[in-house]
């Protein structure tokens, strides 16, 4: 059942960090390749799902994941550019899409924000229309956009905030 009521979301655990890192593995290339290239999408879990990576964010208490029978299915990461809360990773499981379970992982991380928090932001790469269409619907707006090192449009970062009230 896509995002149903039988996947639970809950904070990441030590013990989540070796599938949280398989997660990447398996889910990010596939979705990023067409985007940004093999390359650049084997990059991204090179980079940014390692357990030297997502140990230190599981241990600070900033990954969130989605579980369903199957094992995780979903993955949320928060982190800070600033003073701004960002979230930096949030994917699911493309079997899980479209049953609201990107939306409840975000609600997981913003109700772990402290109460003073005023400004959620999240960043995308600009050739990712499905992301920004989604932050778009959830009520993330374009606060920027950061051009890419090479000049390469579809890596540019797009930031989107959402104010909370």
């Amino acid at each position: 059942m896509p995002g149903g009521a039988s996947v639970v979301v809950r904070d990441a655990g030590t013990d989540d960090v070796p599938a949280i890192c398989a997660f990447g593995a398996t889910h990010v290339p596939p979705h990023y390749a067409p985007l940004i290239g093999v390359q650049a999408a084997h990059a991204q879990v090179s980079r940014w799902w390692t357990e030297e990576q997502i140990r230190p964010a599981v241990s600070a208490g900033l990954v969130v994941v989605a579980e369903a029978g199957s094992g995780i299915v979903g993955v949320g990461q928060r982190g800070w550019d600033g003073a701004d809360h960002v979230i930096y990773k949030l994917y699911v499981d493309p079997r899980h899409r479209g049953g609201g379970l990107g939306p409840r992982l975000i609600e997981a991380l913003e109700h772990r924000l402290p109460p003073d928090a005023v400004r959620l932001c999240v960043e995308h790469f600009a050739g990712n229309a499905r992301a920004g269409a989604f932050y778009e619907r959830e009520g993330f707006t374009v606060e920027r956009t950061v051009p890419s090192a090479d000049g390469d449009d579809t890596l540019d970062v797009v930031w989107r905030v959402r104010l909370r009230t």
